[in-house]
């Protein structure tokens, strides 16, 4: 079993996705942050004042700046990563980070719960929000999804259940009308991975209904194009040659991939 199926295995619950989202790496953006990141009635600015559940600014600091080293780390090295390295890049001691996040366990779990948090609702404004086609619906999510880096911090069960559905597509109709009804808060507060691939088997099977799909494409192959990732070295020489414009080896990467998915 391999050390990140370990850490699913020993996360509360059995599965990452239950804790509640309170902070999001600011590379969502004001507008991302403001929707998911604070519990009610905290909001920035806030921190140290009122109830002593409040953390201190300079505490929230910390926290925000382990929370941005720990999705760098993780994206970049995978769920086996060690907590020195997140201390080291968030610029505080190992002993902050632990203060914080008793476990490994524990920070996997709020990291992976953020990642999807964020694309469940990417995914579900893709599929409902009707602006686009049904392949520009799908490859703008990858597109959003990839340049976020989200992908890459998917929890283990995630790509267990891509494959779920892929087996028996069938027996997950009734899922995903379930999840058709349910309210845009409740999709967007959820960290369940199960609701983020309903939504994607969505976006694939109308993709594929419209002929725009590749045959055989599945919601496993789709998992696969978001976790795709670029070297980091790799990553440098592209930003080099073409002077930081055109997306980089990771866009470059991300339209070979979308063009293997789509049909001639």
């Amino acid at each position: 079993m391999s050390e990140q199926e370990q850490l699913a295995e020993r996360s509360p619950g059995g599965a990452f996705g239950r804790s509640a989202v309170d902070v999001v790496p600011e590379q969502r953006g004001p507008g991302e942050r403001e929707r998911f990141a604070f519990p009610q009635g905290e909001r920035p600015g806030e921190a140290g004042r009122g109830a002593g559940s409040r953390l201190r600014v300079d505490a929230r600091r910390n926290l925000e700046s382990v929370l941005r080293a720990a999705r760098e780390v993780f994206g970049e090295l995978g769920y086996g990563a060690p907590m020195e390295e997140v201390a080291r890049r968030a610029g505080v001691g190992v002993g902050t980070v632990y203060r914080r996040f008793p476990s490994k366990e524990v920070l996997v779990q709020r990291i992976a719960a953020e990642e999807v948090s964020w694309l469940t609702a990417q995914a579900r404004e893709s599929l409902y929000g009707g602006l686009n086609g049904p392949w520009d619906a799908l490859a703008g999510f990858l597109q959003r999804a990839a340049a976020s880096g989200a992908g890459r911090l998917l929890p283990p069960e995630a790509f267990r259940y891509a494959e779920e559905i892929g087996r028996v597509p069938e027996q997950r109709a009734g899922e995903l009308r379930a999840f058709a009804g349910a309210s845009a808060s409740d999709a967007e507060q959820s960290a369940d991975p199960r609701l983020l691939l309903q939504l994607l088997a969505a976006l694939v099977a109308r993709a594929g209904a419209a002929g725009e799909l590749r045959a055989g494409v599945t919601v496993s192959d789709v998992v696969l194009v978001l976790t795709a990732a670029v070297p980091v070295h790799a990553s440098a020489a592209f930003a080099a040659e073409d002077g930081g414009e055109g997306g980089g080896a990771g866009g470059r990467l991300l339209q070979i991939l979308l063009q293997g998915l789509r049909t001639s």
